[in-house]
């Protein structure tokens, strides 16, 4: 996440100060993506050496940033250049999967059910969000959105894996025996369930 044209955005209604612009940013986010200040001065003096955004020089008085001409120009920029999706982002998830498949002894398709039943839980509670959240806040609505539309989508990839790691014969998923495979996953064969509220609630 771009958290310098974040508070350049927040800077084309106005002067701010630094701490007014992070409780803005988090009230706006739902405090999904907490920002500390020193991560906030540390952005507003680089834009600032870029001349991107400018402020006041005040003796004993906090000091009010405001974004330039040129903070405009490069936030038009950002906002209409797509993000690269030329290559494939390095995730954490399906490196640890295809780490855990060429290693000896590892039940793969459990190592599977426990992410997914954390990625459940999450989803549960981004629903729990969104049905506490005031329906005329769009900014935390779309974020929360965004959110469950992740999250599923990384559920259905778990499931597309395990269902793959399934039909493979038992040597070639780390030394489990088939009829350990072939027998239901214990709990975690109940998320299916439990996420269909999330996914629900994420469509509408």
């Amino acid at each position: 996440m771009s958290i310098r044209h974040a508070l350049l955005a927040l800077l084309t209604e106005g002067s701010k100060y630094g701490l007014q612009l992070r409780q803005e940013f988090e009230a706006r986010t739902g405090e999904v993506w907490p920002l500390n200040v020193g991560q906030v001065y540390t952005t507003l003096q680089r834009l600032e050496r870029e001349g991107l955004v400018e402020s006041d020089e005040r003796d004993g008085a906090q000091r009010r940033f405001r974004i330039t001409a040129g903070g405009e120009r490069e936030l038009d920029t950002w906002l209409r250049t797509p993000p690269d999706a030329t290559a494939p982002p390095r995730d954490e998830l399906v490196i640890k999967v295809q780490v855990a498949v060429r290693m000896p002894g590892v039940d793969v398709r459990e190592i599977l059910q426990v992410h997914r039943r954390r990625l459940v839980e999450e989803m549960q509670r981004y629903t729990h969000l969104k049905a506490d959240a005031d329906p005329e806040d769009i900014a935390l609505g779309l974020v929360v959105d965004a959110e469950l539309f992740r999250l599923e989508s990384v559920v259905r990839w778990l499931d597309a894996a395990d269902a793959r790691l399934h039909r493979l014969p038992a040597t070639a998923t780390t030394g489990v025996a088939p009829s350990d495979r072939a027998r239901p996953a214990g709990p975690a064969t109940d998320a299916p369930a439990e996420s269909a509220p999330a996914r629900e609630e994420a469509r509408r």
